[in-house]
């Protein structure tokens, strides 16, 4: 029996939000806002029977900012995601507000409410529980649920009893906005008939940003590094291209997007090309355009360490060196996670095998076994709070992600162990992270990782050194 067909979307939903890996600068937390999207509200816009767009979703030639803008005023329900303090996300609520009374649902992740802005925190914002990576199964079924029942609720109530936009309500007698369709096509019928090119103009259209970005995952996925490196510079030229009916001096400059400057710095350095040094110069200078030595993005930060990190293990220049353990440094202590902590750790460890001066190499070796006893207590809870599933079937639904978040968290208890000394403890937890690893190549940079740093240690001065006497 042929499945039924599904009922066509009966309204339109814009859903205002970033996009990516964003970094909450209040609480240090980077967030996936693609999950949010597409485990959260995608799925429940949808069950309302809308149709849900973003922003990365829209083809479009020329500006993003016209059809943004017309989405803004004419969409029948706006959603828009303030997680992370997202200033766009921010502004275009706002316009969203001036524009139409009501229909405009406001979410974020829980953490942002702890500090509310003073201009929302008189309007309601449903609030959910973002891992980081990802959205647990059962916050991700309630949430759901309470962001499709809101949307249908507010569509089946009368319009002047669901005004959302304080514009509206504390400025009497305000007339909404409004564009006519007619208007419209009348104003695309005379930018057709001032183009030199009228059918040539027509066919050029751009792919949707989440298209091209999917292109990206699946090249990444198959190792294609290089061709994720070409789309991604392709993404980047479109976002940066000016409108060419605008006069010269109304071009807007449009500033690089963060997220896309980190994955293209990523895409170029593992491409290799035209070699493992030029690929990660290359990179160095993508990140630069971010500013990481001021930066307080734990994300670029991450970056730019490793960049350093590999440039310093094939030229040998201390400056390289010096920035890997500046980079990892200020991301550790932005963000206390473990990734940047146990690469501070190794590169302190790196430092002072590689200097003269005996007090600075036993500075850095105890300032790394301190960073390393923090960052097994940073993994002991993420552990605790993200258990073992019981079996194969509650595997599957916590997602590849947390199995390679899990992997990672017990190999990072394992390097620690080691670098603390505890050798027993470090093939324990070693065993366990392997027989957890999702997929066989996961292990290589782990063993990578112990097999440099092992010999670091068995040169270190503190195995010189007298243990101190017991005090009385």
């Amino acid at each position: 029996m042929p499945a039924a067909p599904t009922p066509e979307p009966q309204g339109t939903c814009f859903v205002v939000m970033g996009f990516g890996k964003k970094t909450d600068f209040e609480t240090g937390r980077v967030l996936d806002l693609n999950q949010s999207y597409e485990n959260l509200i995608k799925p429940a816009v949808e069950a309302a029977g809308l149709k849900c767009i973003r922003a990365d979703e829209i083809v479009h030639s020329g500006l993003i900012d016209v059809p943004m803008y017309e989405l803004l005023l004419k969409a029948d329900i706006v959603v828009a995601d303030l997680s992370t303090s997202n200033r766009n996300a921010i502004y275009e609520l706002g316009v969203r507000h001036a524009l139409r009374p009501y229909t405009t649902v406001v979410i974020a992740e829980e953490q942002i409410m702890k500090s509310p802005f003073f201009d929302l925190n008189h309007i309601v914002i449903r609030q959910y529980r973002h891992l980081g990576e990802d959205i647990g199964v059962g916050e991700a079924r309630r949430f759901t649920g309470e962001l499709t029942s809101a949307i249908k609720q507010i569509m089946t109530t009368e319009p002047k009893l669901r005004w959302d936009s304080p514009v509206y309500k504390f400025i009497d007698k305000l007339t909404p906005p409004s564009i006519e369709e007619a208007q419209s096509a009348a104003t695309a019928a005379v930018a057709a008939a001032a183009s030199p090119h009228p059918t040539a103009d027509a066919g050029i259209a751009t792919a949707a940003h989440s298209q091209m970005m999917q292109r990206v995952e699946e090249a990444q996925t198959k190792g294609d590094w290089l061709r994720a490196k070409m789309l991604l510079e392709e993404i980047r030229a479109i976002r940066k291209t000016k409108d060419p009916q605008a006069p010269a001096n109304q071009q807007i400059d449009k500033s690089e997007d963060p997220y896309i400057l980190q994955r293209l710095a990523l895409a170029t350095y593992k491409s290799k090309y035209p070699s493992p040094a030029e690929a990660l110069k290359a990179a160095a200078e993508l990140l630069a355009l971010l500013e990481p030595q001021t930066s307080n993005d734990t994300e670029t930060l991450g970056m730019w360490g490793s960049v350093h990190k590999q440039l310093w293990a094939l030229t040998k220049e201390r400056t390289d060196l010096d920035e890997a353990v500046r980079a990892h440094e200020r991301g550790f202590y932005l963000r206390n996670d473990y990734y940047n902590g146990i690469n501070y750790a190794f590169l302190l460890n790196v430092r002072a095998a590689n200097t003269a001066d005996a007090a600075e190499a036993i500075a850095d070796l105890v300032q790394a076994r301190r960073v390393r006893k923090e960052v097994l207590e940073i993994c002991d809870r993420w552990l605790k709070a993200n258990p073992a599933p019981a079996d194969a079937a509650a595997s599957a639904k916590l997602g590849a992600k947390y199995s390679q978040s899990r992997y990672w968290v017990l190999a990072t208890v394992a390097e620690a162990y080691f670098g603390l000394g505890d050798e027993v403890q470090g093939e324990q937890r070693l065993a366990e992270a392997f027989a957890a690893a999702p997929e066989k190549w996961i292990k290589k940079s782990t063993t990578e990782q112990l097999d440099k740093l092992k010999p670091l240690l068995a040169d270190s001065p503190l195995t010189h050194l007298q243990p101190a006497a017991p005090a009385g």
